[in-house]
């Protein structure tokens, strides 16, 4: 039978979980090879801007193609892609058949000759015939008809999305607009949601700034917290909550009565939107029972935050740590979007006839793009997991301090030289197990998505339950990942020794602060919520105005994530706090008794604290504790030097 550990910090520590630091290096040094792979072989700039049948991205300086003669040209002024035969395009392996030009500007007017076309080229410096053709030679070389569009040339206007000239004679828009959205059903999803996500860019930008602002809001408002705060707060995500899925019910109804409905992406949409709706109205109804359940608690909420910003108030630099966590997740998902756009546009160039350029998607690219996938969950859940472990060191140095009026030196900078030091590895090893959990919910997310196209009801349900039953498992596995920070942060263990060092505190120790990291887990929740819903609805707003071949659905999944976790990121510090403060209050009533010998940690106020929370005080004696004083002995963690 093993001794019971001492539980008492630690000056000089070990590494942690090495291998598994090795093991992640290793799958960076593969995300680097799929970097460097699309960046050299991908073009994001192609998606984007549109190229035109000679390797030319409109709108930018290109370099030359080997074997192609009109290819390297300057298009920098020239940003619109405009076809010879605009009203009789075909479509060839995904291509659309007819030859395409980068043109400065669409032709507003109907041209009906060669002089016409000589005409505006000259009056807009809009070249339509194929650059080789100078502009004084349209009415004297006798191939002008096969360089030249088909006459007559209908007016046309630019298209934001795909930056093409689209007709607006009604006989050739109809041919042209056909022609498009069979160009559009037959890409595959990866590249629809890229088109989605870029066509929409900018909104995406400004929603992730929106929900910047209101986890900022929702971290002031748990710094001050008072009654009325509580209150304000949980009527705003009620009315949110109640909004949003009226909204997304609303939508749903309106784009399935939508009879214009022909585009693959719209369909897609209307998918995402029942979807959407359903999970709203199922998280709605949920979270107003807890609510209603656990309305008598608000009174001890206020007191609850009232001992996590005590802490706080003694390592005031926390609330800046998840600004720190925010800008390398911007950095890092930055990159990986970059990456996921250039591997998305990977292709090699072939020559075709007439020095025409085609591109042809490269082999084993969806395999990179999993593994690309994956890169993002686990390097998410690792920056995450490190301003865990952070806090949880910070909050452990002070806790473990005799003298409270005295506070350690830097206890935030002291923890992030212990982890970069020593801890990495723990870190890597919690994030990887998150992420094993979310693939396969994943994967059981697309089959249900794919089952709906079929009749098993029982494989449906099945999937389904599965996927929630994944869900749980990840949430207990956050909850139980953080305590186990906590405790190699004290202990300087291993992952596994510390979470069973944990479970074993926690166990002897959950009648007393279980319901107290549970209801404080959910009022920082419902935070979290509050940002996600009013981001997302300023998401429904936006997107629902730009339906037009856009899969919109997905962007505005991307704008809740981000949400979410800008919001977790910032909450975080007090959610941490919280685990952390009572971890080591459970921890300290194991190891100590409050004698002259044995004096506890913690002050009167959080005993008294927990005591009342749990209705305890009428049933046990009050336990004498001795006034600490500054030259009392007792273990303590040191900040790094």
């Amino acid at each position: 039978v093993t001794e019971p550990r001492e539980w008492r910090p630690l000056i000089y520590r070990k590494c942690t979980d090495l291998l598994w630091l090795i093991l992640f290096f290793i799958f960076w040094a593969g995300l680097m090879f799929i970097a460097g792979y699309a960046v050299v072989a991908g073009a994001a700039e192609r998606l984007v801007l549109g190229y035109d049948s000679f390797g030319n991205i409109c709108g930018r300086k290109n370099s030359p193609v080997k074997g192609a003669p009109l290819s390297g040209q300057d298009m920098t002024n020239k940003k619109y892609v405009f076809f010879l035969n605009s009203c009789n395009l075909e479509m060839q392996s995904l291509e659309i058949g007819s030859v395409s030009l980068c043109v400065s500007s669409c032709p507003q007017e109907q041209l009906n000759s060669l002089e016409d076309l000589q005409g505006f080229a000259r009056a807009n410096g809009s070249s339509l015939c194929v650059y080789n053709l100078n502009v004084s030679s349209y009415t004297l070389n006798p191939k002008a008809s096969e360089l030249c569009p088909t006459l007559p040339v209908p007016p046309s206007k630019s298209f934001p999305l795909f930056n093409r000239c689209v007709p607006q004679n009604p006989e050739c828009y109809s041919k042209y607009a056909s022609t498009l959205i069979n160009v559009v059903n037959e890409m595959d999803a990866l590249h629809r949601i890229l088109a989605g996500i870029l066509a929409g860019r900018d909104t995406v930008i400004g929603l992730s700034v929106l929900s910047l602002v209101f986890s900022f809001i929702v971290v002031l408002t748990f710094t001050f917290i008072r009654t009325l705060l509580v209150h304000t707060l949980i009527a705003l995500v009620v009315f949110g909550l109640l909004f949003i899925s009226g909204v997304l019910w609303w939508l749903y109804y309106d784009y399935r009565n939508d009879p214009s409905t022909e585009l693959e992406t719209e369909k897609e949409n209307i998918k995402f939107l029942l979807g959407y709706a359903i999970f709203s109205t199922t998280v709605t109804v949920v979270l107003l029972s807890l609510i209603l359940v656990l309305r008598k608690r608000l009174q001890f909420t206020v007191q609850l935050f009232r001992m996590v910003n005590k802490m706080i108030s003694r390592i005031p630099f926390l609330l800046f740590q998840p600004l720190w966590s925010f800008l390398i997740l911007i950095v890092f998902w930055v990159f990986w979007v970059a990456v996921l756009l250039s591997l998305g546009t990977a292709g090699t160039a072939q020559i075709t006839s007439g020095g025409q350029v085609e591109y042809r998607t490269v082999s084993g690219i969806h395999y990179m793009a999993w593994y690309h996938f994956v890169a993002l969950i686990w390097t998410s859940e690792f920056i995450l997991a490190c301003q865990q472990i952070t806090i949880a060191g910070a909050v452990v140095t002070c806790y473990f301090n005799r003298n409270k009026n005295s506070p350690p030196r830097h206890p935030v900078l002291s923890s992030i030289s212990v982890l970069f030091c020593y801890h990495l590895g723990t870190v890597v090893k919690g994030s990887f197990l998150i992420t094993v959990l979310r693939i396969p919910r994943i994967f059981l997310l697309y089959l249900c998505n794919f089952l709906k196209q079929k009749e098993s009801t029982c494989a449906k349900c099945m999937s389904k339950s599965c996927c929630s039953w994944f869900w749980c498992l990840e949430r207990s596995l956050r909850c139980f990942n953080q305590h186990a920070y906590t405790t190699t942060a004290i202990n300087g263990t291993d992952f596994c020794i510390s979470a069973k060092d944990a479970v074993f505190i926690l166990e002897k120790k959950s009648a007393k602060i279980a319901s107290i990291i549970c209801f404080g887990g959910f009022i920082i929740f419902l935070g979290k919520v509050f940002v996600v819903c009013f981001t997302v609805f300023g998401g429904l707003m936006a997107f629902n105005y730009h339906r037009e071949l856009q899969a919109w659905v997905v962007p505005l999944l991307l704008v809740g994530f981000f949400a979410y976790t800008v919001s977790h990121s910032f909450l975080s510090v007090f959610e941490v706090t919280v685990d952390a403060l009572f971890l080591c209050f459970a921890i300290d009533m194991e190891t100590n008794d409050g004698s002259a010998e044995k004096p506890y940690f913690m002050d009167q106020e959080l005993l008294s604290f927990v005591n009342q929370s749990n209705k305890l005080t009428e049933e046990q004696k009050p336990r004498s504790m001795k006034p600490l004083q500054d030259s009392e002995d007792g273990t303590e963690l040191q900040p790094m030097v």
